[in-house]
């Protein structure tokens, strides 16, 4: 592991492990936002879930990318 991460490596790598679990959970199972929140925003179509899972999906390899760049900020810093 080089030395010398950030903060903001161990942020992104967290945050996008989380992003992209929630995308695979709402992936397979459209009703978890009913049953964790009891609301229904999109009355029973799906859309909602279709648009999170894009929108999890999308921001977990943006921060994934985030994450990669900050790995070899630090391996090239260390030698």
């Amino acid at each position: 592991m080089p030395r010398g991460l950030r903060h903001r490596f161990w942020l992104q790598s967290i945050l996008s492990s989380i992003t992209g679990v929630t995308a695979i959970v709402t992936l397979f199972w459209h009703d978890w936002i009913e049953a964790v929140f009891g609301v229904d925003p999109d009355k029973g179509n799906g859309s909602t879930e279709w648009v999170l899972v894009l929108l999890l999906a999308a921001l977990s390899v943006t921060l994934t990318i985030g994450a990669r760049l900050e790995w070899r900020r630090a391996q090239l810093a260390s030698g």
